[in-house]
This record gives C-alpha cells, structure tokens and sequence, in this order.
C-alpha cells in the first residue's frame, strides 16, 4: 500500500495513552511488583574497593545464618571467554566481560562490583547475611580520570587488552581499547586555507541517566530446568539471551515477562541482577526478588563516559567552514564499551565540511562499565565542537544561526561517517529557531543566548507484530518492545491508520518473549520507525485476509474487491452490487469463511531516518555567586512524521532537561580512594520542575523516505544539543569560553574572576 501524500485521520492526533490510567492510578506493575508464593529477597555484596584481587570469599557463617536458602559467588557462574560473540541474537556483545560485571571473577574494577549474593526470607536476614561473608582483597592501584589512564605509567586493568586500531599492534597491555577513525577529505592540508582557527579542550564528567525506577527482578526456577522472569528493562528479549549466554541456558529454557519501566533512558539495556537472580532461585527452589537501592543504582550500574576532548575548526572570513578535527578520549568504566564511535559518527554531521577527521580513544577506568544515555556519545562531541562554533561566530561578529545556516548539512551532503544524506530537516530546525519569538526577545544584563545544533543517525533493527481481529470487530495490536515513550499509543494509532477503524477500537499488548516474535530493544529511537513497520505491515497483511473473506462471503476474486475507510467494498461495478463489509461484519462471520483472522508481520528496518535538531537557551548569571537560571529554551527537531504529537514533544522536553541537569549539576564525584561521594539523588542533583523553565518545541515533519509514514526517530537527538546549547549561553553571559562540565557555581565564579 501507498502512502506517500496520505491524508492522515488518526496518526498526528493526540488521543490518550492506552497504559495512562492504570499509571496514575498505581494500577501498572513495576519491577519490584510482582510477588510469588514463598518468595525470597536477593541482596548482593559489592566491593568498598576501587581496584583489587579477591584472594578468598568465605560464605560459610552467612550461609549458616537461620532463613538464608542460597548462597552465590562467580564460582557458580560457567566460564566464559572474553571475547565478542557473533551471530545470533547476542551477535557484537562480550560475554565475558558482562559476566565478570555482574559477579566480579578474580577481581574488582570499581567500588560497588559484585562479589556474592545471598536469598533469605526477609530483607533483614538478607542484609545480616551480607555482613557475615568475609571477603580478603589485596587492593591495588586504581585510575579514575580518562586522561590519567592514558599515561604510560597507569595502573593497567586488564593484562590481556592491547589497543585495536593501532598499527603495528601493542607489544604492551594498556588502558586504551582501541583507538577509531573517520572523515572526510585532507583536514590537515585545509586548515592552510583558514583565515580563522580556533582550538579549545573540552572535559566532561560522567553522569547517571537518573531513572526513578531501580534496577528489580524476579525469578522463578522448574524442576524442569525452565526459568521465569518479571523485571523492569529496555528488552525483555534482550534479558533473555544475555541471561542464557552468562549462564550457558537454551534460549528456550528462559521466559521473561516484561513489567512497566520507570525510565531507563540507555541506562537498563544490559543485565546486572537477572543472571544473580536466576542462579540464586536455582539453588533454593524458590523464587527469589533482587531490588538494587538507589545506591547501588548508582555505584554498580552503567553511567555514560567522563570525556576528554580536544576540537579544532578552520573558517573562512565570511564564515564558511573549511575543516574540522576533533579527538575524542573516551571512559569505558573497568570493561570496554564506551560510546567513543557515535561521537565521532556524529560530531561533525550537522555540517556541510569537505574536510574533517575524527579520532576516538576507549579507555578503560576504575569505575562501573559504560552504558547508553541517549544517544550515547553524541552530547559531548555536540558540545565541544558546537562550543567551537559559536567562539567562530562571535570572532567574525556572525549571527550563530545564519553561521550554521551557511554551513548546514542538507540533501545530498556525505556526511563524515560515510552515507549520503537524503531527505532530512537539519536547515528546517536552524529557521524554525530563526523565526521563533524567543529569538527575538532581547537580552538583559548578565544574560546570554546559546544556540546549538545536534544530529543522531538513529536505528532500525528487528521487531515483530501481529494484529489480532476479534468477533466483535476490536483488534489487539501484540509486539515485544517495553514501552518507554508511549509506544502503545503509536503502535495503536499506526494500526488504526492502516485499518482504517476508530483508535479506540484497537488495543496494544506487549507480550512476553514466549507469546509473540522476537524483538530488539527499546533503544536507538527505533521502536515508532522499525516496530511501527512492522505494525503497517501485519495490518496490511489483515487487510489482505479481510478482503480475501469480503470475496468469499460475496463470492468473487479477491481482485474484485479493495479495503477503504475500514471497509470491504467492489472494487467497481463490474464487480457486483454489495454493500460494503465493515471489519466487524467480516469478523463476526470469520467462524464461517476460515476462523480467526491474525495478521502478522516480522522484519529487519533498514535505513532509520538521521534526525537532527536545533536549540536555544536562554540564561542569567548571578556574578556574585556564579548561579545559573535558565530563562526560557526552544526544541526544534525532525521527527518525520509525528505519530502523536504530545509523546514527541515530550521526548523533545524530556531530553531538553536531562541536558540542562548534565550541563549545569551533574557528575560523578569519587574521592582519593576511588570510593563515589553522591551516590543518591540528594548528592546527585538532577532538574526537578522547580529547576526548568517552559520548555518551547517546535516540531518539524521532513518525511522519512525509508518509512511508509515517514518517520524519524524522536528519542535521542533532544539530549545532543543541551550541553553545548547551556554552555553557549553561558559563556557569552560572563564573557568567558567555559569549557568544563559541569557549570558549577566555583567554576564560573573562578572565569569571572580570571576575566
């Protein structure tokens, strides 16, 4: 079916989300929800050390301890290799390392690393029995900082790891994982041509995704050898083949039930406690619960990197963009992972640059393993390089959006990362914020505008649905992905577009990994693209169905008969004089023409629509404490086609305040010993409502050339722009580059007084 230049009924409308009741009114089961007869509590032991050798683990007093019924360490965990797996389902992803993140092996990377585990039958007994494992450490030097594990004279995580993407290879282990490149043209021979070069070194703390929901699960062992999970995560298929790889399970031995997510942000697409959990139901016989508290929320699950950064642009005098190198040094945490290759895949994109590099360094630390935060990556590169151009427009007295407007990536620009650019909306959102009002609001002392642009390729992947008609004419709409930004509503209204019937005659279920087809993540804003198509394409396959029984209750081809506004109707006259068939009429007689009328549909979605965005913030400083409020801030961003325009706008705002916090409170604060100082949320400061202005959006609709409806991916590309965006307005406020996250009152007062 065709879509291009439809005119849509349902899709752009903004009806209530199918799953909003039963959350405001504490009806929606969460992680830490689900009970089961003679359940346990879960607790683990981790490490008070930054670095360290286990030399023993003693369980025996906390194992004899009356109301403990299991007991756990690494010893009951297979070995596994530290390797990257290929194929399947968990193809790209080290099975080693993950398994020595959830159960140290050997030793520790970081304070808050698991050691053991126990289940008791109260929270009380479980905590006591904590305190009984005697664990003996020989503790070792640790490194924190990214640069200092750079240094040749670094404490040397792992003894197996030589840098990749270096020729010739390493004769010595080190901290740096490896070393990526890419770009476009000669950088270096185009400086030459620069009438103006302006260098700066960035640094960024790493920051938490602050979801309010911790990490929870439950699981349940069969005498069979089959197991059962409830818990709260961005992939429930995901839980399930990371959880049967770290214990060496059959795919088919393990069924995971998705609960509502509160928040995760990048943040729960790994497994920290399911494993331990499983493997403690295991040894008890029964179910046993693990909920981490915010402090361990905090210590042992994945932040995103600590950056540091060193960017370099060249203009013309009237302000053309002639090259560009950016080198970006990346904090891993104690394993590799760090999101080094998406900042260099989007540093430069928002630019139409003939000549660019960029360099990335993974570098292993003494803190909790990297995870994603929203589009991982691309907000520090944004900041460094969006901080350059700003400090080009105000030394050639330039408007900061007529710059990027002269030098904006469009339709046809090869971006650094490789691909051309088709259709896309990144000049759309520059002249959106051109002739928003808040543009022109004027300034007042100590105030400054920032503006700055972002980019995020977005994702595709795998994603399966079905459409299921019912008698009376409803459809349930049955997909795998955790709904995090209110896909049930989109996937609804998708359905109901291509069907043609009322929104609330369809209802969305996001079924467990044993009841419907596999799917990827919730992740890499791909759920409204990739599980969307899906969804199209189900339904159109019910279509296909639904006429083929309009041409049997008529008794005519299949051909002779088209689907319109819900209806089976004669594709002519020739075709005969039939009333048209509503779904309903069709379903109600389905016992009759075959049985139940399913559609389905599973895919791989290529070519996710690169997304990009603009913003501008406003703020006021206070010189004599050095306190930053933000005034107003705009979004504009591509989303394609929005599919309800509330939940867009939402990620809009919601990625916009998680920058803010970033920018102006957030970080990761250990002292001399390695030991994290603000490990709950008192310490750790992220934006409450009384901390943001209104957040103004503007959505853009570019359509997607490689979606039926056009869509973009929404969820990432608002969190890219802040950080640069706060820091801009900053800067032009006091009248000083800053160039280190977080704003922090010392800091700024420290620039104003080195003016």
């Amino acid at each position: 079916m065709g879509y291009e230049g439809k005119i849509f009924k349902y899709v752009g409308t903004r009806p209530i989300r199918p799953d909003g009741i039963d959350k405001v009114t504490g009806r929606a089961n969460y992680g830490a929800d689900q009970n089961l007869p003679g359940m346990l509590s879960g607790r683990i032991l981790r490490s008070p050390h930054a670095h360290a050798r286990i030399l023993s683990i003693d369980m025996s007093r906390a194992a004899r301890l009356p109301g403990v019924k299991a007991v756990v360490t690494s010893a009951d965990f297979p070995e596994i290799p530290s390797v990257v797996a290929e194929g399947g389902e968990g193809g790209g992803v080290n099975y080693g390392d993950m398994s020595a993140n959830v159960m140290a092996r050997g030793k520790v990377m970081y304070e808050g690393h698991a050691i053991a585990a126990v289940a008791a039958v109260s929270d009380a007994i479980a905590e006591e029995a904590l305190s009984l494992i005697d664990v003996k450490y020989e503790i070792l030097p640790h490194v924190i900082d990214v640069d200092e594990a750079m240094k040749p004279g670094a404490p040397v995580l792992h003894g197996h790891i030589f840098t990749t993407g270096i020729e010739p290879r390493p004769e010595k282990p080190s901290n740096i994982v490896l070393r990526t490149q890419m770009g476009l043209g000669d950088p270096d021979a185009a400086f030459k041509d620069a009438d103006i070069i302006i260098e700066r070194s960035f640094k960024t703390e790493a920051v938490h995704q602050g979801y309010i929901e911790p990490h929870a699960a439950v699981a349940e062992w069969s005498e069979d050898g089959q197991c059962r999970i409830w818990c709260s995560s961005q992939g429930h298929f995901m839980v399930r083949t990371y959880t049967a790889a770290i214990l060496k399970m059959e795919l088919s031995q393990i069924r995971v039930t998705p609960a509502e997510i509160g928040g995760g942000f990048g943040g729960k697409l790994t497994v920290y406690i399911e494993p331990v959990a499983v493997l403690l139901a295991r040894k008890a016989k029964r179910p046993v619960r693990i909920v981490m508290s915010r402090q361990e929320v905090f210590r042992a699950t994945g932040p995103t990197s600590g950056t540091s950064i060193d960017v370099k642009i060249g203009a013309k005098k009237d302000g053309r963009l002639v090259a560009g190198a950016a080198e970006f040094r990346y904090q891993a945490g104690g394993f590799a992972g760090s999101p080094v290759g998406p900042a260099c895949m989007t540093a430069f994109a928002c630019y139409n640059m003939e000549h660019s590099r960029a360099v990335g360094y993974e570098v292993l630390v003494n803190r909790p393993m990297c995870v994603a935060y929203r589009a991982p990556g691309a907000p520090m590169a944004a900041l460094a390089v969006e901080s350059v151009i700003d400090e080009i427009a105000q030394k050639l007295n330039i408007d900061p959006i007529e710059l990027r407007l002269m030098n904006a990536s469009k339709e046809g620009t090869t971006a650094a990362y490789g691909p051309k650019f088709e259709a896309i909306g990144n000049i759309e959102c520059l002249n959106a914020v051109k002739n928003h009002p808040n543009y022109k609001i004027p300034l007042g002392p100590n105030q400054g505008r920032g503006i700055a642009s972002g980019f995020w390729f977005n994702f595709g992947g795998q994603s399966s649905a079905a459409i299921n008609i019912a008698a009376d004419g409803t459809v349930t709409v049955a997909y795998g992905c955790p709904d995090i930004g209110g896909s049930r509503a989109s996937m609804a209204l998708i359905a109901a577009e291509v069907l043609g019937i009322e929104f609330e005659k369809v209802r969305p279920v996001i079924g467990d990994t044993s009841t419907v087809g596999f799917n990827d993540v919730t992740g890499g804003s791909r759920i409204t693209f990739a599980t969307g198509m899906a969804v199209i394409q189900a339904a159109e396959d019910a279509i296909v169905k639904l006429r083929e029984r309009a041409a049997l209750i008529w008794e005519i081809g299949i051909e002779a008969v088209v689907w319109e506004d819900g209806h089976a109707r004669p594709a002519s006259a020739n075709a005969g004089d039939f009333e048209p068939l509503s779904l309903a009429k069709i379903a109600e007689q389905a016992p009759l023409t075959g049985g139940p009328i399913i559609g389905s549909a599973s895919l791989t979605a290529n070519g996710p629509g690169p997304a990009f965005g603009t913003h501008m913030c406003d703020v006021e400083v206070d010189p004599e404490t050095g306190h930053i409020t933000v005034l107003r801030y705009l979004v504009t961003q591509d989303a394609g086609k929005a599919i309800h325009p509330s939940y867009v706008e939402g990620q809009m705002q919601g990625g916009a305040t998680q920058g803010i916090g970033w920018a102006l409170n957030e970080e990761y604060f250990y002292s001399a010993d390695g030991r994290l100082q603000n490990a709950a949320f008192l310490d750790y400061r992220i934006p409450v409502a009384s901390d943001m202005p209104m957040i103004d959006t503007v959505i853009i609709e570019v359509p997607s050339p490689s979606h039926p409806f056009g869509v973009r991916g929404v969820g990432e590309v608002s969190i890219v722009p802040p950080l640069a965006a706060v820091a801009n307005a900053v800067s032009r406020a006091i009248g000083v580059r800053m160039t280190s996250l977080p704003l922090s009152p010392p800091k700024i007062l420290a620039a104003i007084e080195g003016k």
